[in-house]
């Protein structure tokens, strides 16, 4: 497809799930269609919604690769301009479409995962009652997360921004009937808002100081900041980062986003909204690098939201609880390599992540599905997602396991699976920037940088093992020892129909040859270092300034590669000696945690500290000001019961007046005239 073509056709790709959201949004509307998902509506009605739902991801996607030749070409961008979106002032914003080599790899992951999450969702939703409705919601959360890679400027990628944060409400709350669906949904819009305050603030700062939020004009123009003044763009930059993308404070949402239905944890999770902080920071790669304190910052909260949402890990016992913590842990490794200036790295590692993630969790969904329907046939009510109540799925579900094997050895970073190039690339990446490079020449505070890098990367060391630990545990305990939920539930538990076999299949291909996008240079297994050639025109100027001019030698790397495979191989070593699955009871006949396990289980009492810290205070507060005092007291009270009030009064007293006798009448006139006589006669002596 040429250029111009290109150009003409590229505003369809986000236009088409927008299409999807609004006829199947329409189709939920209709009576005859509400509950259009149970076993007693005609087929021909999931079906259509199923070919809406699916079929305009698959177009999405296809018209995503018809790109593919105009944007590898130079200078390699597709633009559309849909017209003025505001003026004002000196701002003028356009609703400017821009596909560069970062937005078509962002629009390959959010097309291609969620292609195959959509079509895994027609089986796994199919007996759902709001199943025209799930499927518009996931369209419009595609929708809106192309816009946001696609936007051409900080505005438009914002609406994409808060677009996602509507859907992610939307889906997290599908099943709004329990009360605690809600609350997490209503939990990841309110933590949400407070990253992106500091977005908006960050925007602020850049149309006052560039006079654009275009990314083409900040990329050239950031030289006139100062460096203070970039290093606090790039902070509240950051905050917003955090928001969305789960870092230390703001990360408390996304673990109760499990809330939703499984397939949109994958989504969210894997392909779209916790990815577009690190989108965000590499789209601003020229500005980041111009501010080194900043940089050192993200490495460090990145580094340290790893190893603390690892430690998490250890202890949940809800097999989707566990790959929650896994994403936030893996996402601070993303940052790490985006703090350090190694784009490539970090968005390599988001790539591979969306694959084996995606696997993770659908194959997660898989066993909750098999295991919800065989407690149902048996009239159980024991908790489907708990890895208590299961065991020795290996023997009813082989190919669910195997393909969860697969990914939690990506996870855990074996080679020569995705995860571990990945991973590797990452580490390598920080070593070589705390040995010499501007980062490491800088300082946070009294601290030097090489000092934090290099303790970011013990601590992705650390976190490593502890990753390797915590999936082996996951596998160890679905699905191998004895099956711990009675026999009778045993025999009715099976493998997925292929429905929803056949999507993990091909995440799983994926998992398996993704990390061939970037081999290093050290290991000749083919054409090395694809994603770095790929993404150099975006990003490569801003790396090669972080990095430095120093390059590990061929013997260090191999030392690195060395210690991250020991890491690994002794944490899933550690898991299959330590844990017993044999010893494992159900979850009714469990004790309860003490310990540091109790602590661990409950997320180190964050939730309850800020429910007790913030939220309880503000709502007491809000109820005291705002709802008793102001709402109750004065609006209500005073404006709206209290003039009730005098005009009740002033109408008895009217009322009373309205006698009925013509002498009653002659008295009050008679009154008046004397009275207005008498102020006369005042007025006219003054």
């Amino acid at each position: 497809m040429s250029t111009s073509i290109a150009s003409q056709l590229v505003w369809l790709i986000p236009a088409l799930p927008f299409t999807g959201f609004a006829v199947n949004g329409l189709l939920s509307l209709l009576p005859a269609w509400r509950g259009g998902g149970g076993p007693d509506v005609p087929a021909g009605r999931r079906t259509l919604v199923s070919l809406v739902g699916v079929g305009v991801m698959l177009a999405a996607l296809g018209l995503t690769a018809a790109l593919l030749p105009a944007v590898a070409d130079t200078p390699g961008i597709v633009s559309s301009s849909l017209g003025e979106w505001m003026a004002a002032g000196s701002l003028h914003v356009n609703w400017e479409l821009r596909v560069d080599r970062l937005s078509l790899l962002m629009m390959f992951v959010i097309t291609g995962v969620g292609s195959l999450i959509h079509i895994y969702s027609i089986g796994y939703m199919a007996d759902d009652a709001g199943f025209a409705r799930y499927f518009a919601y996931l369209n419009l959360f595609v929708g809106f997360m192309l816009i946001l890679v696609m936007g051409a400027s900080l505005p438009v990628l914002f609406i994409g921004w808060e677009g996602v944060g509507l859907a992610s409400y939307l889906l997290i709350g599908f099943w709004f009937g329990d009360l605690a669906n809600v609350v997490a949904g209503k939990k990841a819009f309110v933590v949400n808002r407070i990253g992106d305050f500091g977005l908006l603030v960050a925007m602020f700062l850049l149309f006052t100081n560039i006079g654009s939020l275009d990314f083409s004009v900040i990329t050239e123009q950031h030289a006139v900041l100062s460096t203070s003044l970039a290093t606090a763009i790039c902070l509240f930059m950051f905050l917003g980062c955090a928001g969305k993308s789960a870092q230390l404070p703001l990360y408390v949402w996304l673990p109760d986003a499990m809330a939703g239905p499984t397939p949109v944890s994958a989504l969210i999770h894997a392909a779209t909204m916790v990815t577009a902080g690190i989108y965000l920071i590499v789209r601003n790669a020229a500005l980041f690098s111009a501010a080194p304190v900043a940089c050192l910052v993200i490495v460090l909260v990145g580094a340290l939201t790893a190893l603390w949402a690892a430690t998490v890990g250890l202890k949940q016992w809800d097999i989707k609880k566990v790959l929650a913590y896994s994403t936030v842990s893996q996402l601070g490794y993303m940052f790490v390599a985006v703090g350090a200036g190694a784009y490539t790295a970090g968005m390599f590692h988001l790539v591979t992540h969306a694959f084996f993630k995606a696997l993770l969790f659908l194959g997660a969904g898989a066993v909750i599905h098999a295991m919800h329907h065989a407690l149902h046939a048996t009239h159980r009510h024991d908790d489907p997602q708990d890895l208590r109540n299961m065991g020795g799925l290996m023997q009813r579900m082989p190919a669910t396991g195997t393909l969860m094997w697969i990914a939690t050895l990506a996870i855990a970073g074996i080679p020569p699976l995705a995860g571990f190039f990945s991973k590797d690339a990452i580490l390598a990446a920080v070593a070589e920037r705390a040995i010499e490079s501007p980062l490491a020449e800088s300082s946070l505070g009294p601290v030097p940088g090489a000092v934090v890098l290099w303790f970011a990367y013990g601590v992705a060391l650390v976190t490593a093992f502890l990753t390797a630990v915590y999936m082996t545990r996951l596998m160890r305990y679905a699905f191998h020892g004895t099956f711990r939920s009675g026999e009778d539930v045993a025999a009715a538990v099976h493998d997925s129909p292929w429905l929803l076999r056949g999507p993990l299949v091909v995440l799983g291909a994926l998992t398996l040859v993704g990390g061939w996008l970037q081999l290093p240079d050290v290991l000749p297994l083919g054409r090395t270092g694809l994603l770095d050639a790929w993404l150099a025109p975006v990003s490569g100027s801003s790396s090669v300034l972080l990095a430095g001019t120093g390059r590990l030698s061929h013997q260090t790397e191999y030392l690195l590669i060395g210690i991250a495979i020991a890491v690994a191989v002794a944490g899933i070593g550690v898991a299959m000696t330590v844990l017993k699955p044999a010893g494992l009871v159900r979850k009714s006949e469990s004790p309860a945690d003490t310990g540091i396990g109790l602590v661990l289980a409950n997320d180190y009492y964050v939730d309850t500290a800020i429910e007790r810290g913030v939220v309880g205070p503000t709502v007491a507060a809000a109820r005291r000001i705002f709802w008793r005092g102001l709402d109750i007291g004065v609006i209500n009270g005073a404006l709206v019961q209290g003039s009730a009030q005098v005009f009740r009064l002033v109408s008895g007293v009217a009322s009373r007046m309205q006698a009925g006798f013509a002498g009653s009448y002659m008295w009050a006139i008679a009154i008046g005239a004397v009275a207005l006589l008498g102020a006369f006669t005042l007025r006219g002596g003054q």
